[in-house]
């Protein structure tokens, strides 16, 4: 795809994956247009000093608003939705607001980008949408549910939706890595569990799985990438090895262990060198097939605790630095 004839929208361009992904895609894909939706009148501004460049354009909405987006999405080729309120215990306080934003926003920007035209809107999602057991993993996992769904209502010539799936990023804000960091000072860490584990992915390598989806994209999948996992107790030691840890329980809506594909998904799952592939299961799909995919065996899944792709302390160290900031 060329991207440098296409206007693009990213929602949520405030957040850390907008400006990761506002960086990437200046550089790298030149778009015709680069259109920041997003709330905060602050960060735009702050973003418009980091990035001097022609192209880029913001606006000032809310995916609660459809018809914010209906003016928003005016003339745009391709849609990132990076638009959320991601943070759990956040969610679990204030359902209302975890559903107007993830679950009726999804909707307004499936609602709007088919009757503007768009060519192609590509979701982000999270492994806490795969058995959730938490109201945000709940809304990401309805959220993906429109999105490929949305394919119906566009029909075989209309815009195509697909999403991605990936796990925690490193050093994003709210994650554990900048809370370790701050407690380090102190001594002392808070550990919810020393059994737990999360998939790892680092900002750049979302964002170009992002834009590899979007290009790859044929409308109703879910691309799943292949990721490291860590133990939380590696982390620990990896930021502060000196520090004693103090164990505080998992906060409501944690798991131990993440899924990133479901057993009863498996069926649908097509394995790539780089990826796994959730293919949409409806009769629009047809008997498309993607090039040098495989299925699965068998009581496959894709779970951090059982993941035989491991980081230990020293590569997790690797990784920090170039998150931070």
């Amino acid at each position: 795809m060329d991207w440098s004839q296409k206007v693009v929208l990213l929602t949520g361009g405030t957040g850390s994956f907008g400006r990761k992904c506002t960086d990437i895609l200046l550089k790298e894909r030149r778009p015709k247009k680069l259109i920041v939706f997003s709330r905060d009148e602050l960060k735009q501004h702050d973003m418009r000093i980091a990035f001097p460049d022609p192209a880029l354009r913001f606006f000032i909405g809310d995916v609660r608003d459809r018809d914010r987006l209906y003016r928003a999405l005016e003339g745009v080729n391709i849609v990132i939705h990076a638009a959320a309120l991601k943070q759990v215990p956040a969610a679990e306080y204030n359902p209302f607001e975890a559903v107007k934003t993830n679950i009726l926003g999804a909707q307004n920007l499936i609602d709007a980008a088919i009757d503007r035209g768009v060519e192609r809107v590509i979701g982000l999602s999270t492994d806490k949408a795969v058995n959730p057991i938490n109201l945000y993993g709940a809304t990401k996992l309805c959220a993906e549910k429109l999105l490929i769904q949305g394919n119906s209502y566009s029909g075989p010539h209309g815009t195509l939706f697909s999403c991605v799936r990936y796990g925690n990023v490193v050093a994003s804000r709210g994650s554990v890595i900048p809370i370790f960091q701050k407690q380090a000072a102190t001594g002392t860490l808070t550990i919810t569990d020393p059994r737990m584990t999360r998939f790892w992915i680092t900002l750049e390598q979302g964002v170009h799985l992002v834009l590899k989806a979007a290009d790859r994209m044929s409308g109703g999948e879910i691309f799943v990438p292949k990721l490291p996992s860590m133990n939380i107790m590696d982390l620990a030691k990896a930021i502060a090895p000196d520090a004693r840890h103090e164990f505080v329980g998992i906060r409501p809506g944690e798991k131990l262990h993440e899924l990133l594909v479901a057993e009863d998904e498996i069926r649908q799952v097509r394995e790539l060198d780089d990826m796994y592939v959730v293919l949409p299961h409806h009769p629009w799909w047809g008997e498309k097939q993607i090039p040098g995919a495989r299925a699965v065996p068998d009581g496959f899944t894709y779970n951090s605790g059982t993941n035989p792709w491991k980081l230990a302390a020293a590569e997790i160290r690797a990784m920090i630095p170039a998150t931070e900031g």
